[in-house]
């Protein structure tokens, strides 16, 4: 993997018309609890999930309207650009999160990794990041760089991130960040959300099937709902709303063609893992008939352990 030490860049002002984004989060509601590969098999009516809620707006074949105006941001672009020393930008993601009321922090991590042949739409999460950690895919791996846009400053929700690695303490972003973006390497980067308010009251938490929506009234209040019952209702600049891009990285147009045709298949990944295990003395194999098998995650944590870094806070899905 190329890591970069170099802090990202700080973007002021980035969006002109903050009433376009409003608009986009309206349109696209209701938003949902955060699930993840953290969350592995959370039950759907048990109330285990914080008030922090998220949805795609660019994925795959899904790209909502009005959502150029984050994926295509010159200024953005530009920024990625430059931190890299590269030619080629390719914008691939967008996804937002609002959340409220979290006493703890989020948990302190890097964002999930691609392999040219290998993402989240055709392998399980947790195996895309024993590959990360285990450097068996290095060849394969594609440089993404990312953008955290926050549109509205509330009580906490600083960002600690890690650019020295994880065995330096953080740096942190926090209190003016209304309209601003952190460009940069959150993938070779540790990061974690602060705690955020309102606090001094107990933690509330809903069902995977809790929804954050528009109250549907001339109050521009915001509802969150679960299994049909209203749980909290706020204005939306009571929500830390954050707004993520991605993007893939090359250094010229002749290396992203160069690199095209080098791709993983899921028994690519096998084979390796199975030579490296074998060379470990681990008494286990990968079997792709039960490759979503949550044992063969924790086996392989075992193996290929994740870094924890220096300075982390408790988060709020550490029992998870």
């Amino acid at each position: 993997m190329i890591h970069y030490s170099d802090p990202p860049i700080l973007l002021h002002d980035v969006i002109e018309n903050l009433d376009a984004v409003v608009g986009l989060l309206e349109r696209n509601a209701p938003y949902h609890p955060l699930g993840g590969w953290f969350r592995p098999g959370i039950e759907a009516d048990q109330p285990t999930s914080a008030l922090w809620f998220q949805k795609d707006w660019v994925h795959a074949d899904l790209a909502v309207a009005g959502s150029d105006l984050f994926l295509w941001h010159e200024r953005v672009i530009d920024a990625a650009r430059r931190f890299y020393d590269a030619e080629v930008v390719v914008p691939h993601t967008l996804y937002v999160n609002l959340m409220t009321a979290i006493e703890r922090s989020g948990p302190a991590h890097t964002d999930n990794p691609k392999f040219r042949g290998r993402d989240r739409a055709n392998t399980p999460m947790f195996l895309l990041r024993a590959m990360l950690w285990s450097g068996l895919f290095d060849r394969w791996s594609i440089v993404q760089a990312t953008s955290i846009w926050w549109m509205n400053d509330v009580d906490g929700g600083g960002l600690l991130y890690w650019p020295e690695g994880p065995d330096k303490p953080p740096h942190r972003h926090a209190d003016a960040m209304a309209n601003t973006a952190l460009v940069g390497d959150n993938h070779g980067m540790f990061h974690q959300v602060e705690p955020l308010g309102p606090f001094g009251r107990e933690p509330m938490r809903v069902t995977p099937r809790a929804e954050l929506a528009p109250a549907g009234d001339a109050s521009g209040d915001w509802m969150v709902t679960d299994c049909g019952e209203p749980r909290l209702r706020a204005p939306l600049d009571r929500f830390r709303v954050s707004v993520l891009w991605k993007a893939d990285i090359y250094r010229s147009e002749e290396e992203r063609q160069r690199l095209a045709e080098d791709m993983l298949s899921l028994e690519d990944v096998a084979r390796i893992f199975d030579a490296d295990l074998a060379a470990k003395g681990a008494d286990f194999r990968i079997d792709l008939a039960r490759i979503a098998d949550l044992n063969l995650k924790d086996a392989l944590g075992e193996v290929y352990p994740e870094a924890v870094p220096i300075g982390a806070r408790p988060s709020t899905f550490d029992a998870y």
